[in-house]
């Protein structure tokens, strides 16, 4: 096997269960090199007042270049540009935006936010509990996303969108015909969809492959949220309510 194939597959691993230990609050027991190793930076939760766990590249928040101690608002218009990313807290929920992505998020008087319109690009999102009718829609270019305490990645292109929902429930519709509907429930990345922009009218949202996101990626979200991972660092599943 390549050298190079190796490390970065004994990286992802640790990382991995890292990421799970992070979630069980029990960092003090591991070496901080490993963590440098496999991450650069530990997974935990956010301290108030704090935005950004990682940026790379350039990134622009409101038409401002970022740096690490940039605070985004809740109704912040998000900008990466080539081998960029950037992942972030706002309130209850924690985002990781891909290179040559565009969101703008809102939010309502509480600011709670409440939608991210994905212009572009590729993001993937975990929701936080809401309390009552509180709700979250993203929307892409084809589709809307009608969420509530759930994780979703989500692929924005100018003839269709991609969407997993990770785990938990959404409500998906595709933007041109109300009767492309599908209620998704899932556990672990079960039904993934593509959603079209044009097609024969009920029939816009199509099966897809799992693409372009790994698990390491969703318990690295949870973890800087303060959340437990529904599935662990093992593949060894376990119950979650998605019910929230």
């Amino acid at each position: 096997m390549n050298s190079a194939i190796k490390t970065s597959m004994v990286r992802r691993q640790l990382l991995k269960k890292l990421i799970a230990v992070a979630g069980a609050g029990t960092f003090s027991n591991l070496a901080f090199s490993q963590i440098v190793y496999a991450l650069g930076k530990v997974p935990k939760p956010m301290e108030e007042g704090e935005s950004i766990f990682r940026l790379k590249g350039k990134v622009r928040v409101n038409g401002e270049l970022a740096n690490q101690q940039t605070k985004i608002p809740t109704n912040a218009a998000i900008e990466t540009s080539e081998n960029s990313e950037l992942i972030f807290v706002v309130g209850k929920d924690a985002h990781l935006l891909r290179e040559n992505s565009e969101v703008i998020l809102s939010s309502d008087a509480q600011q709670i936010e409440t939608g991210a319109q994905l212009l572009k690009g590729k993001l993937m999102s975990v929701f936080g509990k809401r309390e009552g009718a509180e709700k979250h829609t993203t929307t892409t270019t084809t589709a809307t996303i009608g969420i509530r305490g759930t994780a979703v990645y989500a692929e924005s292109e100018h003839d269709r969108s991609y969407v997993c929902t990770c785990y938990g429930k959404v409500d998906l519709t595709a933007s041109e015909d109300s009767t492309s509907f599908e209620a998704i429930r899932t556990t672990h990345h079960d039904s993934p969809r593509f959603v079209l922009a044009n097609g024969e009218k009920g029939q816009l949202i199509q099966p897809a492959p799992m693409l372009n996101h790994g698990d390491d990626e969703i318990m690295l979200i949870n973890a800087i949220l303060g959340l437990p991972t529904p599935f662990s660092a093992l593949n060894d599943y376990s119950d979650i309510d998605l019910d929230y």
